[in-house]
Formats: C-alpha cells, structure tokens, sequence
C-alpha cells in the first residue's frame, strides 16, 4: 500500500448519521420542491431549490417512509423548510 492509496480512498457516506446531524444542528431555509421520480427499486427521489446568501442551491433527496405518507407535502411547487450545514451550505436534507 502506497502513499498515494491513502489519499485515494473514496469516503462512504452514511445517510442516517447525516440526516441525524443535520437535525440536530443544522439551520432551517424555506425551498422548494421543483420535481420528484420513482427509482427502479420504489424509492422517491424529489429534488428540491433553496436561497442562501444570494446563492440558489439545487439537491435531491430520498423520502423516508414517514415522508412518503404526505404525498401533497412533497409534490412539485409545494413550499418545504430545508436543514442546511452552515458550513457546508451544499449539504442538506427537506424536513
């Protein structure tokens, strides 16, 4: 293993572990949702715009199963309050 082999590593990304995080510190925008689509395997992807500081940010997200039980919650044009990182403004989740 090499020097280069650390650098090189692709990190994993635990979706629970930052959702919790997110919820626990993240600061809350409005957005709103621009378009959804089913997955192959039945997941509910909506993808979703928000506004910080002049800057529009564009995401998508998985709905979790409590999510998916408010269908009109989640529908194109509907208004949602965002949770962003405010160090990392790119890295969010829609309530």
């Amino acid at each position: 293993m090499g020097i280069f082999s650390i650098f090189s590593r692709k990190k994993t990304v635990d979706h629970n572990a930052r959702r919790n995080f997110l919820l626990q510190n993240g600061r809350i925008t409005d957005g709103r949702i621009v378009d959804g689509e089913i997955a192959r395997n039945g997941d509910e992807i909506v993808f979703y715009v928000y506004t910080l500081n002049g800057v529009d940010f564009e995401s998508s997200e998985i709905l979790t199963a409590e999510q998916r039980l408010s269908p009109a919650k989640y529908a194109p044009g509907a208004k949602v309050g965002v949770r962003y990182d405010p160090r990392n403004q790119g890295n969010s989740i829609i309530e």
